[in-house]
């Protein structure tokens, strides 16, 4: 494969692990704050997310350093992007509330 083309894919895995694990923490928080057994959701949810992107980091990383290190820029820059979004969804959700209370 052509070193340019794997060090793309590194990256862009980096990103999907990203969004993946950052996701899955929101969407954890999300369902703990109203599930009868929010410890069970919280544990399951970490090795689940922890398990698959440390396995993911050490598929890309076996090839290369480079290929590592690409993966955890697309996995922190993925972490920035999960952030932005989920702040617009809280808003929107938090803003519809406040409208649906007051009869707007």
């Amino acid at each position: 494969m052509n070193e340019t083309v794997s060090m793309i894919v590194a990256l862009l895995t980096g990103i999907v692990l990203g969004v993946f694990f950052f996701g899955g923490l929101w969407f954890t928080v999300k369902k703990a704050v109203v599930s009868k057994i929010p410890a069970l959701w919280i544990f399951l949810s970490f090795i689940l997310r922890i398990s698959i992107t440390l396995l993911g980091f050490y598929i890309i990383g076996v090839k290369n350093w480079q290929h590592l290190l690409l993966c955890l820029l697309g996995f922190i820059a993925a972490r920035f992007a999960v952030i932005h979004f989920t702040k617009a969804l809280d808003a929107k959700q938090v803003h519809l509330k406040k409208e649906e209370i007051h009869g707007a």
